[in-house]
């Protein structure tokens, strides 16, 4: 059992059978004497996606999460899914829909993702903050660039499109940014 006085931002709990990762959390200490301070969360359910606020006492009790973050790799995708095998125990699992369609332009066969399991079912994946990819279409190098930057648009291996510097050719290795799809440096 988790005290919610002990609900930190990440922290998995269950909440009605279901389990929610907290987004943010902040306490709210009471007015009068004798009252309970309030934790106010702001979650999300891990199975629909929906994000929720609710406000808690700081004594209420809620059930821990059999929710386990385990090592993970993309093996390949098939059609409009993804494969993907626990590296722990080597089983295998086929994920789809928004889960995969969210993260699909980041993954390289044999890339790492770190699995989010409930219940023996894959809930989260998460891919790492920056990837390396390389640029398969882009306009030429601009010359003479002014002293302003100036960005071009690219493509890169596996589909994506990001706005990268002028200098960049096709064939660099680039680091990207997979939370806001952005380029960070050359690789």
């Amino acid at each position: 059992m988790i005290n919610a006085s002990d609900l930190r931002r990440g922290k998995v709990f269950q909440l009605d059978s279901v389990p929610c990762v907290v987004i943010d959390v902040s306490f709210q200490s009471p007015t009068a004497r004798g009252g309970n301070t309030l934790v106010k969360t702001k979650y999300r359910n891990l199975l629909t996606g929906q994000v929720l606020n609710n406000a808690f006492k700081s004594g209420d009790r809620m059930d821990e999460a059999d929710f386990a973050r385990r090592k993970g790799q993309f093996l390949y995708a098939s059609g409009d899914q993804g494969v993907f095998m626990d590296q722990e125990n080597y089983e295998q699992y086929e994920i789809s829909g928004d889960l995969y369609d969210e993260i699909k332009g980041y993954l390289l066969e044999g890339g790492e993702v770190t699995l989010g399991v409930f219940n023996d079912q894959v809930v989260t994946l998460e891919v790492p903050q920056t990837v390396e990819l390389t640029v398969t279409e882009t306009a030429p190098a601009i010359k003479n660039a002014t002293a302003t930057a100036q960005t071009k648009e690219a493509v890169l291996e596996t589909g994506i499109s990001i706005q990268v510097p002028g200098y960049l050719v096709e064939g660099e290795k680039i680091k990207v940014d997979t939370r806001e799809c952005r380029f960070v440096s050359r690789a």
